[in-house]
Order: C-alpha cells, then structure tokens, then sequence
C-alpha cells in the first residue's frame, strides 16, 4: 500500500558525521569529527611547500561544524586563499574573501569538470556525488563547462522558467499547511524531521512530475542521500543508482505521454532542434532534485533557528507579516542566506592553467573551493557582517553562486523558504527552541551546512483543512 508524502514521517538527515559532494571517498568510511581532520597548519606537500602561517585554526571537527565563522575570520585576515588537506585527503585551496571568492566563481581558468582536477591515485572518486559516475549522472550542470554548460543551461531554462515557479506557489503553500497541520495539534515537532525535509522534497517532485504513488520511494533515496556517513556502506551510491534507473524508466513514459511538468519540459526542450541525450535529461533531473532539495532543507532549518537566536529580528518580521507587507519576508530571506546560508562551500573547480588568486599561485589541476560562508561575512563587503539585519538592502551575497554557474533554482528556493518561513511565524506565533542551542548537532559536511534536528515547542493550534485531505498530497 502506498502512503501519501504526509502520512508518514519523513526520515531525517541523521548521524551524517562526514559529508557532501565528496568529502570522504565514495561509499567509504567517514572520518570521525571529533578528531582533527584535517592538519591546517601543516606544510602542504608537492608543488607547495609554503608552510601555513603560525596559529591557523583546527578545521572539520564538530566544533568548527557548530560555529566556522571564527575560523572563517582568521582565514580572511591571515590566509585568505588557503592549502588545506580535507577529511576525504584530497588537498585543495580554500578561498575566504568576498572579491577574490567572486572572482573565483566567474573564472573561466576554473573548471568544473572533474577531468581537470590533477587526482592522483588515493583522490580519485572522492571529489563528487558518490555513485554518480558509476550511474552515468556526470552530465550535468555542476560538472561541465561551456560549451556543453551553455548549451543544457539554456535547454534547461525553456523548461524550468520563473513563470512555471511562479505557478507552482500555491502548492507551495498547500505542502507547507498540510505538514504544519501533522504537528500543530501536538504542541511540539522537529522542524527539520517533519517540515523542512519533507517539504521540498515532495515539491521538487510534483514540479518534476514524479506520480504522487512514487514520491515516498524518493523520499527515502533523498534520506539516505543526505545522511552521508550514518547510514548503511554504499547506502548513497545504492540510492544513486536507484534513483537513476526510475529516471531513466519515467523519461521514457513521459517521452510516451508528456504532461505539464519539468521532465516532459526537458523533453520537448529538447526535441526541438537542439539534442538532449537520455543520460543528459536523466543527469539534470537529478541534479534538480538533489541540489533542490537539500539547500532547501538547510535554508529552512538554519533560518527558522537564526530567528529564534534573534527574537528582535524575528519580532520585527512577525510584526511585518501581520500588517500584510512582504517586502521585509523578500529581503529577509536574502539575509537569512547570507548569514548562516545553506551551502558553506561552493561546489568542486579545477584549475585548467597556472592561475593566480589573492597573491597565491595555483597549479593546473589544483582543487579550488570558494568558502560562500565566510565570503559572506567579510566586513570588506558587509556592514557588520556578524550581526542579522532583515531589512539589509545591500547585500549581494553569493549564497546562490556567481557567474554562469548561479543557481538555476534560486526562485523555487525564495519561494519555498519565504512560504516556509511566514506559514511558521503566522501558525507558530509562540514558537520556540526545546533544547538549549549547545544541544544541537551540526550535520558534518563539506559543501552543505545544515542542522541535524530541530527540537521546538509552541502553543498547539487547530489544522487548517477540513477531514482527512492528506492524501491528496
């Protein structure tokens, strides 16, 4: 019997010690983050033997995934374009500060083709989505360039317009209702157990067009994915290869009777004078789905818990939403991402060519890492970068990237945390944290950055539906 996506509690992102995008090998072990993972203050062999100023923090232990910002900081002023060893032991280059981040981003010597990284033997595997090449996934728009990258970005865009965001809204808000009905009447939750993980995840699959009957076999494949190291060996390469055969086998019945969704939109995208490989629409539906989902969880979850810690700035947008505005909620969100954003570190680029970046010269085939979360805290571009200001105005951050590689789904991200965000305030008035912050635990990743669980408490409330509508979900 199949359950409708409300009927039974999502399964969290738990006990992922180590994390995203590749900071430990494929399928393989997680190095423990209570101990040092990664020797900062080490030379760095090779080609670089330019040892790491005196003092460099400790990074990749559970204390640096509770607060980097410190770190963060120091890394700025003292070495700001910075050799590290990761968790993984694949060494890479860590870039802090917001000119030089942004410039990273936008540079053509910087690849995102994992055939340019140098990678000798021990790092091979350990720099991407574990199971992605073994499952033909490679093709999509986190791994290529131009001109591949311009040719599937704008194939891609025809079907995944802000006009099809935009409609999708009110379902938005129909998923967030319908998961806050399931916990209001209890007078606690964990927001990221029973709403922040569940919402995006059943959404970016009614805009893909994956059947409602199918949708709980992607919500565990999502599980598994962003548990990383807690859960069963080779469980994210065995979700990975599942979730590619189910894409494979729907393009084929949409191919056969398209609808109005994302998928069928590829689809005829594609059909239309330009070519659109199996393995290529297959590679960005799920990349879509991933890089979907997962941001989405971490931007809720990091924000509602930055406004608890701020009650100032949570009373100021509450009071906001109650006289009907919406601009401080737009600006809001913006500040939310860069303040505590749900991605810490850009995703993987390789140096083609010996380049120079904030004083330090880089080898062809060096891994380089822009650090969002520290870029978007350097007081060089932000006023008081520390503090949350809602109602900042200039605030370029780089929370969805910079250059031809921004995020395509930035709108369905704004629309599903602004939607989120307001529905708690307004539901939720007395909401309220049920541990105290130092109970908390950090997921432990490399690229994402996002809470474990969410424990709050709240005055119980009524649902807003009538009868059992949850299987319409």
């Amino acid at each position: 019997m199949n359950h409708s996506p409300a009927d039974r509690p999502a399964d969290p992102p738990t006990d992922g010690p180590a994390g995203d995008f590749g900071d430990r090998p494929a399928d393989g072990p997680a190095a423990h983050p209570g101990s040092r993972l990664a020797d900062s203050s080490a030379a760095a062999p090779g080609d670089h033997p330019a040892a790491c100023p005196v003092g460099a923090p400790e990074l990749f232990t559970w204390e640096f995934a509770t607060d980097p910002y410190p770190a963060y900081a120091w890394l700025r002023e003292h070495s700001p374009v910075h050799r590290t060893a990761l968790p993984s032991g694949v060494e890479a280059w860590l870039v802090t500060r917001y000119a030089d981040a942004r410039q990273a981003l936008a540079d053509g010597r910087l690849s995102k083709n994992p055939a340019h990284h140098a990678e000798p033997a021990h790092a091979k595997g350990k720099t991407g989505i574990p199971g992605e090449r073994k499952a033909e996934l490679m093709t999509h728009l986190l791994n290529i360039d131009p001109p591949d990258h311009t040719r599937l970005r704008r194939l891609v865009s025809k079907a995944f317009t802000p006009r099809r965001v935009a409609a999708f809204a009110p379902r938005v808000q129909e998923l967030t209702d319908h998961l806050i009905d399931r916990f209001i009447a209890e007078g606690k939750a964990d927001l990221i157990h029973d709403f922040a993980f569940p919402l995006p995840i059943y959404a970016i699959c009614d805009l893909l067009g994956v059947p409602r009957e199918d949708q709980d076999d992607f919500r565990d494949w999502a599980g598994m994915m962003i548990r990383h190291g807690g859960g069963p060996r080779g469980g994210v390469a065995r979700s990975v290869k599942k979730m590619r055969g189910y894409l494979a086998e729907l393009i084929h019945r949409k191919r056969e009777n398209p609808g109005d969704d994302l998928i069928s939109g590829l689809i005829r995208a594609g059909d239309h004078g330009e070519h659109l490989a199996e393995n290529e629409a297959a590679a960005m539906a799920f990349i879509l789905l991933f890089a979907g989902f997962e941001t989405t969880v971490n931007l809720i979850g990091n924000g509602v818990y930055a406004l608890l810690r701020n009650p100032a700035q949570r009373e100021r947008l509450h009071l906001s939403l109650d006289a009907g505005e919406s601009g401080l909620l737009e600006t809001g969100i913006e500040e939310l991402l860069r303040y505590d954003g749900p991605v810490e570190l850009a995703t993987w680029r390789f140096a083609t060519e010996p380049l120079t970046l904030g004083g330090q010269d880089i080898a062809a085939g060096d891994p380089v890492l822009v650090v969002l979360a520290a870029a978007d805290r350097d007081p060089e571009r932000f006023e008081n970068p520390d503090a949350l200001d809602l109602a900042r105005r200039d605030n370029q951050h780089l929370g969805y990237g910079h250059g031809i590689h921004y995020c395509l789904g930035a709108p369905l991200a704004r629309l599903e945390g602004q939607t989120a965000l307001a529905m708690l305030l307004r539901r939720l008035p007395d909401l309220r944290l049920a541990v105290e912050p130092t109970d908390l635990r950090w997921r432990g990743g490399l690229i994402m950055r996002g809470l474990r669980t969410l424990p709050v408490e709240f005055t119980p409330g009524v649902t807003t539906t009538q009868g059992d509508t949850l299987s319409t979900l």
